[in-house]
């Protein structure tokens, strides 16, 4: 798991990076299901878009659990 987040009520969000690669697989879910799948093909591409999904969502007034 790369992050997991939480907002005011039930509400939370988390990354992961599914193992192996080529093509580096992230997956974001929320509230238990599956949001979207995204592949790269660079580790450090996949690891600079959650932290970007991260960012946003904490601009949004989520917080880290």
């Amino acid at each position: 798991m790369l992050w997991r987040l939480l907002k005011v009520g039930r509400e939370h969000a988390h990354a992961v990076m599914l193992p192996g690669g080529p093509p580096y697989t992230l997956a974001f879910f929320a509230n238990d299901q599956l949001d979207r799948v995204e592949n790269f093909d660079a580790i450090d591409m996949a690891i600079f878009r959650a932290d970007g999904i991260k960012q946003s969502l904490t601009a949004d007034g989520w917080h880290e659990d």
